[in-house]
């Protein structure tokens, strides 16, 4: 059964630039889907990479999920499938492969062909650079926006409630926003109000692990701080 989009996430998204010579020159040249869904992979992937140069390995590609689902709508051997899309893509120049040995071994690099991947290319044959002088970044999924995050798991998502989210995104770190929904989930209070209260305090008040990046606070202190404290009041009408 074929499952149906249900629509764009509400508030703010992240945003992948693609060339508009993509729709010039690439989209006619493209007729194989599974090559297609491998190119538009290489725009979401790479804007997570960082570097002088940013590269793929087969890996890459292998370990999504949502792509080797994807390429195995097509056909069931996924894998051989994206070989096969690869080769396509390299050899119709939309892509550029140097094999090199790595530290984890031989491996096959790929880069899209703009200026900067023909320079990385050009760089690692001239021995001028060497992708392992830069420590390798993960691939992480596509984080959830905060109006997912409410939907799913403190109530309905009701247009008051939309726009006091919208105002949020504006005001807080989504780190924050996150952090905030997951003390409300683990002390059982679902409320907006009192989401709202623990990060208005975290704004006057400064967060004890500001100049840290993960969150190091005792989460269930937090929440009797907001529920037996000077907001207990507002947090329970």
């Amino acid at each position: 059964m074929t499952h149906k989009f249900n629509g764009f996430s509400n508030g703010k998204v992240h945003s992948i630039p693609i060339h508009a010579q993509f729709f010039s020159d690439v989209l006619p040249l493209v007729d194989d889907l599974a090559e297609m869904k491998v190119i538009l992979f290489c725009y979401w992937a790479l804007q997570q990479k960082q570097g002088n140069y940013r590269y793929l390995c087969r890996n890459d590609f292998a370990n999504s999920d949502s792509l080797m689902q994807g390429l195995a709508t097509i056909d069931s051997n996924s894998d051989t499938l994206l070989d096969s899309a690869l080769a396509r893509a390299v050899e119709q120049g939309i892509l550029l492969l140097i094999d090199i040995e790595l530290d984890t071994g031989q491996e096959k690099l790929y880069f899209v062909n703009t200026d900067r991947g023909r320079t990385a290319i050009e760089q690692i044959k001239a021995g001028n650079w060497h992708p392992s002088d830069e420590a390798p970044i993960e691939i992480l999924p596509e984080r959830p926006t905060i109006y997912k995050l409410y939907e799913e798991n403190i109530g309905p998502l009701t247009s008051g409630i939309a726009e006091r989210l919208k105002m949020a995104e504006n005001d807080y770190q989504y780190e924050w926003i996150v952090d905030a929904i997951n003390i409300a989930i683990e002390n059982n209070v679902r409320r907006w109000k009192y989401i709202s209260v623990i990060l208005e305090q975290w704004q006057q008040e400064g967060r004890s692990d500001e100049a840290n990046t993960a969150f190091k606070r005792n989460r269930s202190q937090d929440g009797r701080d907001y529920t037996t404290g000077e907001y207990a009041d507002f947090i329970e009408s």
